[in-house]
């Protein structure tokens, strides 16, 4: 988690440098700063701080995965990467659930707009317990 954690930290870098700049080049343009634009841009470096902040955190608690060590092989990563639905049709229809809530929201059609969060919260409960019940249970 060393690498993803260096990656967001250089992305607040980035956009903190982004928004000096953009603050920078607004005024000399219109002798105004655009200000929505310089607080937007610092908010998008604030949340992928929180990111990173996070995978650092992560990356003290785990131990080190092959990916961090520099010296790792190919063969280090072998093994179960975790464990996958094959046959799950529950995304399907949570994104079905979410295609119609999204219909409705565009055109504001409230009946759609219930059906929608109705059946995308059945499909998470139906992908939550998945293997909880039925014959896939352990």
């Amino acid at each position: 988690m060393k690498i993803e954690a260096r990656i967001f930290e250089l992305l607040t870098v980035f956009f903190i440098v982004l928004a000096v700049i953009y603050a920078v080049f607004t005024g000399l343009d219109n002798r105004k700063t655009e200000w929505v634009g310089v607080v937007a841009v610092l908010l998008a470096g604030g949340l992928v701080f929180i990111i990173g902040t996070y995978f650092r955190f992560v990356a003290r608690r785990i131990d080190t995965r092959p990916e961090d060590y520099d010296e790792a092989e190919i063969s280090d990563g072998a093994g179960d990467l975790g464990f996958f639905s094959p046959h799950s049709w529950w995304p399907v229809l949570m994104a079905f659930a979410l295609a119609f809530f999204a219909i409705g929201f565009a055109l504001w059609l409230i009946f759609l707009i219930v059906f929608g969060i109705v059946f995308a919260l059945i499909a998470i409960a139906g992908l939550v317990f998945e293997y909880y019940v039925g014959a896939e249970r352990h």
